[in-house]
Order: C-alpha cells, then sequence, then structure tokens
C-alpha cells in the first residue's frame, strides 16, 4: 500500500485523482473550492468538467456554495493583482504569481461562476 501525503493546495497536481481524506473541520472543503478555482484557472476547465463527490445533500449544497464564494474572492484577487495590488496571502500570492495573463484569467473566473 503507498504512502499518503500531505499536500497544500497550491501545490496538488492537477491531473489525475485526487483522495481529500480528513475529520471534521479540518479544511476539506476549503481544499477543494482552492483546487476548484485552480482548476478553472490553471487548466482552463469549466465548471461541468470538474466532478467533486461529497456523501449528503447538505454537504453538496455547503460545497456548492462555498465553491462560488472561493471563485468570487479568486476573481477579486485577480482583479486586484492585475491593478498591481499586492496580495499577501498563502494561497493567491503564489497563484497570482503563476498567472501570466490576466484578462484570461478574469473571463475564466467569470464564465465559471456564470455557469
Amino acid at each position: 500500500m503507498s504512502e499518503l501525503k500531505t499536500i497544500p493546495a497550491i501545490d496538488a497536481p492537477l491531473t489525475g485523482v485526487q483522495l481529500i481524506q480528513a475529520s471534521a473541520g479540518t479544511g476539506k472543503t476549503w481544499t477543494l473550492s482552492a483546487l476548484f478555482a485552480r482548476l478553472v484557472l490553471e487548466r482552463g476547465l469549466e465548471p461541468k468538467q470538474i466532478l467533486a463527490i461529497t456523501f449528503t445533500k447538505a454537504a453538496a449544497a455547503e460545497l456548492r456554495d462555498r465553491i462560488r464564494k472561493r471563485l468570487v474572492e479568486t476573481l477579486a484577487a485577480v482583479q486586484r493583482a492585475a491593478d498591481g495590488e499586492v496580495v499577501d496571502d498563502p494561497f493567491y500570492t503564489p497563484l497570482l504569481a503563476r498567472l501570466t495573463d490576466h484578462p484570461t484569467a478574469v473571463m475564466r473566473l467569470k464564465q465559471a461562476l456564470a455557469d
């Protein structure tokens, strides 16, 4: 059996299947929403191309709301960075450093929010 690795959401691979397993209140939904935003920005995926699974209707509703909130926050961070503002955040700072085309990032996020 292979050993499980702990990888921050900002560094997790965006290919293959990723398993997020942890106790309640440890950040699973935060991590899923971060990975979702990265898939939209870094891989150019549309929401309908991303599968995130949870176990209850209530958890699915919370996940949907948190993903939407993350996309809104990510859009704001990208727009601030595009305006030359420094975004000091452990998730957004490295994410924004990877982006070379802010207009495309803004378009992808707006489209994901519309979808």
